[in-house]
């Protein structure tokens, strides 16, 4: 945690001596986001042990210089990720700084702490879960996590996307997107 401290006392004296974040659409949607985000695997302590109120301080920091893309998964501290940023965005929003349209959060599922599931009944649960966890009424981009460990390809193209396309009807989620390493894995997805 020291460690995590020293890097962002670091992290602060650069932006200190930076202008102003620049925005970006985020590929064909209607997001701008920030050119620097947030991933918040740390605030599930999955490099090490992580308070609510560090969490939040980061978050807040984060708001105030601009930052406004988090990104988070239930697969990050098994939903602890999920569950401090819920508490931090809760908090930031709570200062009367900020409302749920300043920031764009984005999660993922069919990876979990346990393994895989890309199910449409699992992937549908997912969504609901971690919309409760973050402490939303809707999640700005859901994707599918690390889709080359899928017990199946089919079972994304056919049961997972169809789920998230359910979902981003019914107003859960505004976007859908997929993650994973191996370009051709992806290739053949999209």
């Amino acid at each position: 945690l020291l460690q995590l401290e020293k890097r962002i006392v670091q992290l602060e004296q650069l932006l200190a001596t930076q202008s102003a974040v620049k925005y970006r659409p985020l590929g064909s949607t209607n997001l701008k986001v920030s050119s620097l985000s947030l991933g918040c695997a740390p605030l599930g302590g999955v490099y090490g042990g992580m308070s609510q109120d560090a969490a939040n301080n980061i978050v807040l920091t984060c708001l105030r210089r601009g930052i406004n893309f988090f990104d988070t998964s239930p697969y990050y501290g098994n939903k602890t990720s999920e569950i401090a940023l819920g508490k931090a965005l809760r908090n930031a929003q709570e200062t009367g700084e900020f409302n749920r349209e300043d920031f764009i959060l984005a999660t993922k599922c069919g990876r979990y702490a346990d393994g895989t599931d890309f199910s449409g009944k699992t992937v549908e649960s997912s969504i609901k879960e971690s919309m409760s966890r973050l402490q939303t009424d809707y999640i700005d981009v859901m994707q599918c996590h690390d889709i080359e460990f899928a017990s199946s390809l089919q079972q994304v193209i056919q049961e997972a996307i169809p789920a998230l396309q359910d979902s981003k009807t019914n107003g859960d989620i505004k976007h859908i997107g997929i993650t994973g390493l191996p370009l051709q894995v992806l290739d053949y997805v999209i």
